[in-house]
């Protein structure tokens, strides 16, 4: 008798929050959507963390959803006079320079 194989899930986009000798940065990767969204809220938190940096330099896709959780930290940031390094895919390079001018340079 031979089981079948199920199909694997497609990869989805993942979210988190991760300490490194540069600092904490926020990583989105691959297509995040907003089940990745939720899970890092349910994990995180849904106040913006302390950042030093975002890295999404690998998403390729970027859902409502994970373009609002960038934006609430870098306006974080930004109300608290924190500079944030971004670094981006050009996914992601597109939307943020569609807003009123190049965002978290």
């Amino acid at each position: 008798m031979t089981s079948p194989i199920s199909p694997r899930p497609a990869p989805r986009g993942i979210v988190r929050l991760l300490n490194t000798a540069g600092g904490r940065l926020l990583v989105l990767a691959g297509e995040v959507d907003g089940a990745a969204v939720d899970t890092f809220r349910r994990r995180y938190g849904w106040e913006p963390a302390r950042i030093d940096g975002i890295d999404a330099g690998s998403v390729t896709r970027f859902s409502p959803a994970a373009f609002d959780l960038v934006l609430d930290h870098l306006e974080a940031a930004g109300r608290a006079g924190r500079p944030v390094r971004v670094h981006r895919s050009p996914q992601v390079e597109r939307l943020l320079t569609g807003m009123s001018g190049p965002v978290g340079r």
